[in-house]
């Protein structure tokens, strides 16, 4: 069936990069429409613009996190039923995991809307784009039931070994939203809520077209009885979907407490981290699309009893992973400032200004990038093994070494110090991810 692939036959190399490769051309076209609301505020609204939704960017993030953890983990359980070809307990997983995100959707549109204003004065966020920071995630939340119904569906096909599907997905919603963009932001004026009012029907545009991909594939499609909440498959979810729920939140707190940082040294440093920002999902897209290859192939190998074949494929991911972090790297080393001047306008000085914190920004990030491609692929790994608790420690040492590094460098070296939090952040999850794996490998592998 075309919109299913078992992973446990056939070459590892071949199977993680054809999986890999519809989910990095995804996360592209979603990047595009995310830089597109920026290069579209940045340069149609100005300068303050581009720093109100910098300064929403880690509380958006953390809201994100919560999502994309719990489908995420839900996904592991789904991959590991179809490989051992367990249909029914496959088609009850997803049942009880619809229910309980509907649950989790209610839940968390309530919470966002009410920690919005809080929590960004709670990050002194300044004044002058505190009002526009407010506007565009009240929209943004508004939109998290249609954000965690796609992410769900996305989950169900990459578990199925489907990567195609979620890129279509992305390609229609990135041109939905740079129409809209247009049509909102430059023709109506409707600033900042009319980037955040396109990025949510974008989303919806998506999470439809998932829905209509998954109606056909009958085997999966669960009954009226695995609807009914199930004790020990509820459990299961999330043993599995918590622990990266967890892990995605305290990754953005340490995100927010370095946006705190941030916020003290002005509205031009924000918008030249801002700007660095929208390009570190370029920076990320293939580490992430790795990641997501590896849980998937991960888990239905085991799933199978297939252990050799994680070994095989484990090598493979960390070689594709390393080259393309390189590539990238240079890219950014090379291009990084033309890039950057799509985000930024204004007078000249302002603009040479944040161009300056933004390139500088992106060097240090691209120097370090294999650390981050090493991260995501020992990280995901883990999870596919259906351990997410290693996964949520590291992301534990992440914060520590995020807040640490933020709170301290700078009072030793000034504003160069905050360069350095997210790297030194990247380093302390490896230490607890990669031994962790081989540990774990020997243990129930005996490799």
């Amino acid at each position: 069936m075309a919109q299913i692939k078992d992973m446990t036959k056939g070459s590892p190399a071949k199977l993680l990069l054809l999986f890999a490769i519809p989910l990095m051309l995804g996360n592209l076209f979603q990047q595009l429409y995310t830089m597109v609301d920026t290069i579209i505020v940045g340069q149609g609204v100005g300068v303050e613009a581009l720093a109100s939704l910098g300064s929403s960017d880690w509380l958006n993030w953390l809201f994100l996190g919560l999502v994309t953890g719990i489908t995420q983990g839900f996904s592991i359980l789904f991959s590991q039923f179809f490989g051992a070809g367990k249909t029914e307990q496959l088609k009850k997983s997803i049942g009880n995991a619809i229910i309980l995100t509907a649950i989790s959707a209610v839940v968390m549109t309530l919470v966002g809307e009410l920690a919005i204003t809080p929590i960004l004065k709670l990050l002194q966020t300044p004044e002058n784009i505190f009002g526009g920071a407010v506007q565009y995630l009240r929209v943004i939340f508004a939109g998290l039931p249609i954000i965690l119904l796609y992410n769900l569906e996305a989950s169900i096909l990459r578990a199925l070994g489907n990567s195609k599907s979620p890129l279509i997905a992305m390609i229609i919603a990135a041109l939905t939203n740079i129409v809209l963009d247009l049509l909102f932001v430059l023709v109506f004026h409707w600033g900042i809520i009319g980037a955040a009012v396109a990025t949510v029907i974008a989303q919806c545009v998506s999470m439809l077209y998932c829905l209509r991909v998954l109606k056909k594939i009958d085997c999966i499609i669960p009954e009226k009885e695995d609807y009914k909440l199930d004790a020990s498959m509820c459990s299961q979810l999330f043993k599995l979907g918590m622990p990266v729920m967890f892990q995605n939140t305290v990754i953005s707190v340490g995100g927010m407490v370095v946006q705190y940082v941030i916020n003290g040294f002005g509205f031009l440093f924000v918008a030249g981290f801002t700007a660095t920002n929208k390009l570190y999902g370029l920076l990320e897209t293939a580490a992430i699309s790795y990641g997501f290859s590896m849980t998937t192939y991960t888990a239905q190998n085991l799933g199978a009893g297939r252990y050799d074949r994680i070994r095989i494929g484990m090598k493979k991911a960390m070689l594709m992973a390393v080259a393309t972090s390189l590539v990238i790297s240079a890219v950014m080393l090379l291009f990084g400032k033309e890039l950057l001047l799509l985000f930024i306008s204004g007078n000249g000085e302002q603009t040479q200004e944040v161009l300056k914190i933004a390139y500088h920004y992106l060097s240090i990030m691209s120097y370090f990038l294999i650390v981050l491609y090493v991260l995501h692929v020992f990280r995901c790994a883990l999870q596919g093994l259906g351990d997410t608790v290693t996964p949520m420690l590291s992301g534990i040492a992440e914060f520590v070494m995020r807040v640490a590094a933020a709170m301290l460098l700078p009072v030793l070296f000034g504003q160069e110090g905050i360069y350095y939090a997210e790297i030194l952040a990247w380093i302390g999850a490896n230490v607890i991810l990669v031994p962790s794996f081989y540990r774990r490998s020997r243990k129930l592998f005996h490799l």
